[in-house]
């Protein structure tokens, strides 16, 4: 490790256990069955990548997995364990490659596009498997920040990327419509690639979502990149 680079965090969760209220998916009580980080820093080069399927969520609950909103990737993340290209492991080896990650690399920030859904699922997902002995995923020390609120701040703003999505309808429904800013989007805008679709799996994201983080910073403009921002 070198001691003179700050580097970061970041990562992606996909969930199963939302519950439908009122017609509407309430993904509050999700928990994780995939993640994936990657240390990196804030030009985007990779020091490591880590990517890993949960047990007790992806096989110990089969019947919730059937209806998880990407259930028909199962047969592909099985492959993908035999071939070696993402480990299937117990909640306790993940979190504890997590915690050896974090000590190595000294990490005090973690980001994540919308960060709140991955900070909830994971808080769920630890106090679910602990039955509440642990209660948060993340140290005190981490700094959570939200590349969709850096996005908002700096490339949401930017006539360049409204023109896009105006023109590929790119917008939301509203009455007004805006721009979208889901991650998929923004790095359709960033590449050139208005063909590019996410993958919906934790590693791979996260790789986007971490260059979404450098073209934010490459805006050099002021922004504030907490998810959670104390109140005086």
């Amino acid at each position: 490790m070198d001691r003179r680079i700050n580097y970061l965090m970041g990562l992606d969760t996909e969930t199963c256990n939302g519950l439908v209220i009122d017609d509407k998916l309430d993904l509050s009580q999700s928990i994780v069955y995939d993640i994936g980080w990657v240390v990196t820093d804030k030009r985007g080069r990779i020091y490591e990548t880590r990517s890993f399927l949960i047990y007790e969520v992806f096989v110990a609950m089969k019947d919730v997995m059937s209806s998880a909103y990407y259930a028909e990737k199962i047969p592909m993340y099985w492959e993908q364990v035999k071939s070696g290209q993402r480990k299937l492991v117990r909640f306790s080896t993940m979190y504890n490659q997590f915690w050896e990650d974090v000590k190595n690399y000294n990490i005090k920030v973690a980001f994540a596009h919308n960060a709140m859904f991955d900070y909830r699922a994971l808080n769920n997902t630890i106090r679910w498997i602990t039955k509440s002995n642990r209660r948060f995923f993340f140290p005190r020390k981490i700094e959570m920040w939200d590349t969709l609120k850096m996005a908002r701040q700096t490339i949401g703003k930017q006539k360049s990327y409204r023109k896009y999505c105006e023109i590929h309808n790119f917008v939301t429904k509203h009455r007004v419509p805006q721009p979208r800013l889901t991650a998929e989007i923004l790095y359709r805008y960033i590449t050139g690639d208005v063909t590019f679709e996410e993958s919906h799996t934790g590693l791979e994201d996260v790789l986007i979502e971490t260059q979404i983080l450098v073209h934010c910073f490459r805006q050099h403009k002021r922004m504030e990149k907490r998810l959670f921002v104390k109140v005086a």
